[in-house]
């Protein structure tokens, strides 16, 4: 079986967020119609994510745009809840009580109503209890964000200072060089592991 096909199944790409952490997803659909429609959205279960969002009953979406501001896919993306605390590195706002992410598309804040598990996955649905649109802008597909990801996670360096990025987490550190006793502050990787951009 060609199991590379599923990379043709192409979705919108979304923050999740939820008490405590968050993560980027792309299995996302709308499952009903209506006054408070029903949200299911995919979860992998090694996510720290998952774990939270059993946890707790609400739960909400920011929709990306093409224009998102490449941190926000570094940080949600490429991190760990477990390892730092992701709302720290970007701006958020309160939304219903759920933290979600300004400048983008909008947001749907959602409360859990059923959870389906497989075997990578669990399947959250919640009905939607608040949603906004901000603009009327594009949606990041991921079929776009893996033709163009190396424009999205482009380093953009202040004042014309040398940017060196980690290779593990994305965390830019400005300067000529990377000091020999230098640990990332995010993911803790010594200067060997930092790209000069």
């Amino acid at each position: 079986m060609e199991i590379k096909i599923t990379d043709k199944i192409t979705q919108g790409m979304y923050v999740l967020t939820t008490a405590g952490n968050g993560c980027i997803v792309d299995a996302v659909a709308q499952v009903s119609g209506g006054d408070e429609p029903l949200i299911a959205v995919a979860v992998m279960k090694k996510n720290y994510t998952n774990e939270l969002m059993h946890q707790n009953d609400t739960f909400a979406l920011s929709v990306l745009g093409k224009d998102v501001d490449g941190n926000v896919i570094k940080t949600f993306g490429f991190n760990s809840g477990r390892d730092i605390n992701k709302f720290e590195q970007v701006d958020m706002q309160d939304a219903a009580g759920v933290k979600v992410v300004p400048n983008t598309i909008g947001h749907m804040v959602c409360k859990k109503v059923d959870m389906i598990e497989n075997d990578t996955h669990t399947l959250f649905i919640g009905k939607v209890i608040e949603g906004a649109v901000f603009d009327d802008s594009e949606p990041l597909s991921y079929g776009y964000y893996r033709e163009h990801k190396n424009d999205l996670l482009k380093v953009k360096t202040a004042g014309g200072k040398t940017a060196w990025i980690c290779t593990v987490c994305g965390y830019i550190y400005y300067g000529e060089e990377v000091p020999d006793d230098y640990l990332c502050p995010i993911c803790g990787v010594d200067k060997t592991l930092f790209k000069k951009m």
